[in-house]
């Protein structure tokens, strides 16, 4: 694989990880919280394990795509000055 074609793959893997981010701050912000007594029925449970996976990556799979839509979405900003106006 050539480095340009790394470049679109580095671009989303960045924007991932951003959106990773963005969905471990939440989920925790979440615990925190108690939002919706979530924490308090998900230690309350016999297995915990399994609801915190399913929210942390119910969490990833949507911040994670989000990022990078909005990563690939604000590509197209660059091709805007050359379109004329209509």
């Amino acid at each position: 694989m050539t480095p340009r074609e790394r470049e679109p793959l580095k671009f989303l893997a960045q924007h991932l990880c951003y959106g990773l981010a963005a969905g471990a701050t939440f989920g925790g912000l979440v615990l925190a919280t108690d939002l919706g007594h979530i924490r308090t029925m998900a230690m309350d449970s016999p297995n915990p394990a399994p609801v915190l996976l399913l929210l942390f990556g119910g969490l990833f799979v949507t911040f994670g795509s989000v990022a990078m839509g909005v990563g690939i979405m604000s590509l197209a900003k660059d091709d805007e000055d050359d379109a004329p106006p209509y």
